[in-house]
């Protein structure tokens, strides 16, 4: 029905790989492991498989939907900027309609894993859904819209943790202030990449709002998760295994931090910590896992 434009050579399912980000997995997986630390935890180490499976699957549904829903709003942006010029929209090689037609697809993809959870789990997934699509305009306004992506991060952990026990408790409100703190951390060093071209285009980022003092905002990101992340650990009485991994953890962001001092630092190093802090996820949650 839709045809690409004749002087693209990838064949359409490649692209739309592309448009999903599936060629890059680590946006997939971070989204991911906030949603899989609650689910475990909430279910105290052992959650239902197919529970895991729907939050998994819901996950890269979700996150496939937001990249389509950023990349319509800024494929005048993109085209303008180092990173992203090479994007399916941006580059033109997909056309609006395929990118609103995936996006339906992917939206559609979500919706049918939120009707599998109970009441409430269903009705965040629905708030969530605002909050994702007017994201990518938050930074066109708003002067810190990682701030808004980190609360559409969160929603992940109220989502997860309520479909397990139907309710939110106190350590889910700190496993949530947890994983906002956290992705402003990640974001905002992901978002130093792109700081000259979001500044000559009038585009809006924290890594412009704080400035020279990006690198103490995400210590200080940093620092706050980690001792959300130990509240958590001591509400829900979470064994060695937990606090073991969550020294790890901090090693490495405080590696992060004190590599962000320096004065100069190459534009990929930004998104080799920003993959690291997959890892870190990870780590954090064989903790949770082991530690339940």
């Amino acid at each position: 029905m839709f045809k690409t434009p004749k002087t693209n050579r990838q064949p359409l399912w490649l692209i739309i790989i592309r448009l999903l980000r599936w060629n890059k997995p680590e946006g997939r997986l971070i989204l991911m492991i906030p949603a899989l630390w609650a689910v475990f935890l909430a279910a105290a180490g052992k959650p239902p498989l197919p529970l895991v499976g729907v939050i998994i699957v819901g996950s890269i549904a979700t996150s496939a939907a937001g990249c389509v829903v950023n990349d319509l709003w800024d494929r005048d942006i993109d085209p303008q900027v180092e990173r992203t010029r090479d994007r399916p929209l941006a580059s033109r090689a997909l056309s609006v309609q395929i990118g609103i037609v995936v996006g339906i697809v992917a939206l559609v993809c979500a919706a049918v894993m939120a009707f599998y959870l109970n009441r409430l789990s269903f009705w965040l997934s629905v708030a969530a859904v605002p909050v994702i699509v007017l994201y990518p305009g938050a930074k066109r306004v708003f002067p810190v819209p990682q701030l808004v992506l980190s609360i559409a991060w969160g929603f992940a952990v109220l989502i997860s943790w309520s479909a397990v026990t139907a309710n939110i408790t106190a350590p889910t409100w700190l496993l949530w202030g947890a994983t906002v703190l956290w992705t402003l951390g990640f974001d905002t060093i992901y978002a130093m990449s792109d700081r000259q071209d979001d500044q000559r285009i009038g585009i809006n980022s924290s890594a412009l709002f704080f400035g020279k003092y990006a690198p103490t905002a995400i210590a200080i990101f940093f620092i706050g998760t980690i001792i959300l992340l130990a509240g958590v650990g001591l509400l829900v009485n979470l064994n060695t295994a937990f606090w073991i991994t969550l020294i790890l953890a901090s090693m490495g962001w405080i590696w992060q931090i004190i590599r962000l001092q320096k004065p100069e630092i190459p534009n990929s190093a930004y998104g080799e910590m920003f993959r690291q802090n997959v890892w870190i996820g990870f780590v954090i949650l064989a903790g949770m896992i082991i530690g339940s």
